[in-house]
């Protein structure tokens, strides 16, 4: 299974982006998607997930202000980013959970400016 990640880019602080991400290879169930992101000099963090029956969940430096999307039948996963700030920078990474094995997107980078 290969993920491939697209979207990210440079932004104005309270802009928006789009990211993406695509499954490809022998895909059986997924169980959940997510996006998660790594700031520099920080470890890696969840900023959301979905599950297959679309239970959603977010960190709460996000709520209200990003949403998670998610496509089983083509194996997608999206995320909408909002009134981004600057403290969103970081490297994105894609995340699907294919029991019982989590597979990695190779990362998307945001920046916030402000």
């Amino acid at each position: 299974v290969q993920l491939q990640a697209s979207g990210g880019g440079l932004v104005q602080a309270g802009g928006s982006l789009r990211l993406s991400c695509a499954a490809s290879g022998r895909i059986s169930s997924i169980n959940a998607m997510g996006w998660y992101r790594q700031a520099p000099g920080k470890e890696r963090e969840l900023v959301a997930r979905i599950t297959s029956g679309g239970s959603t969940n977010y960190a709460d430096s996000v709520q209200g202000r990003f949403t998670i999307s998610g496509d089983n039948d083509k194996n997608t996963v999206s995320l909408q980013m909002n009134s981004l700030k600057p403290e969103d920078t970081g490297v994105y990474y894609c995340n699907f959970y294919i029991w019982p094995v989590h597979y990695w997107g190779q990362g998307t980078l945001v920046t916030v400016s402000s």
